[in-house]
């Protein structure tokens, strides 16, 4: 039977290797993005397989009215939604929160939090059509260890987690799952949009051990959505091995 998925924040990291790990196993999939160059190519790399659908939207999940008209407006095809990936989001500086720009503040909580309750939101309807909807929302360590100059970024995926727990008691008697995934270091663009493109920095968050990757995540979530319908992981933490939490990474010393 075909299933359909939606992924926001498809056009890198996490997001572009789950796209691709659903759209290799069969699945139909929408993949919005910020960035349309990105997008454009993710759909001229789907179109080699030749045996799903998909649709590439270029969405910016904070703006909340482009959400509720552009999921309002999906085509026929994709009017039952089985599985919602929230994965948008971002962490923007890394300042004492004395010395942080409300200007990053804003971006983080507009994207992390709202852009995940609007998405949602809007989906629920075409969700509440599937015969086993899923939901699974993308947070991270930093939910459940706050670090130094984290603040808001911490606080945004805190949030992510509370909503979580929260869509899942709300939503039960629709036997809708609701998971969240908490992964630790990752080696994506996180960094570099992080530290505003400072490639430097970046790449010194990942010297001395293994991060995880895009595909580790995008492997996990397809298990975690690949269950039998009486089974939910509630709530998953992931790290590389070499990380104990948000804080704790044994790095090896360079010769």
């Amino acid at each position: 039977m075909e299933k359909n998925i939606l992924i926001t924040g498809a056009s890198s990291g996490f997001g572009l290797a789950t796209a691709r790990k659903f759209a290799k196993n069969g699945w139909n999939i929408i993949f919005c993005g910020r960035r349309e160059q990105r997008i454009r190519e993710l759909e001229e790399e789907l179109k080699s397989l030749g045996n799903i659908q998909f649709l590439g939207l270029v969405l910016d999940v904070r703006n909340r009215n482009d959400v509720e008209s552009t999921i309002a407006s999906l085509p026929r095809a994709f009017s039952t939604l089985d599985v919602l990936i929230n994965n948008a989001g971002l962490a923007a500086g890394l300042d004492l929160f004395d010395e942080a720009n409300p200007d990053d503040w804003e971006q983080m909580i507009d994207t992390n939090i709202k852009g995940l309750l609007y998405v949602t939101r809007a989906c629920l309807p075409l969700l509440k059509q599937s015969n086993a909807p899923h939901i699974i929302n993308i947070g991270s360590t930093a939910a459940k260890s706050v670090y130094e100059r984290g603040n808001v970024y911490c606080a945004s995926k805190a949030a992510v987690d509370a909503l979580t727990q929260s869509m899942r008691i709300d939503l039960l008697k629709y036997k809708i799952k609701v998971t969240a995934i908490h992964p630790g270091a990752a080696e994506t663009e996180f960094s570099r949009v992080r530290f505003k493109g400072n490639d430097e920095k970046a790449s010194a968050v990942y010297n001395g051990f293994t991060p995880l990757q895009a595909e580790d995540i995008a492997d996990i979530i397809y298990y975690c959505t690949t269950l039998p319908k009486h089974v939910c992981i509630n709530d998953l933490i992931v790290t590389p091995t070499m990380q104990a939490n948000a804080h704790y990474i044994h790095k090896k010393k360079a010769d």
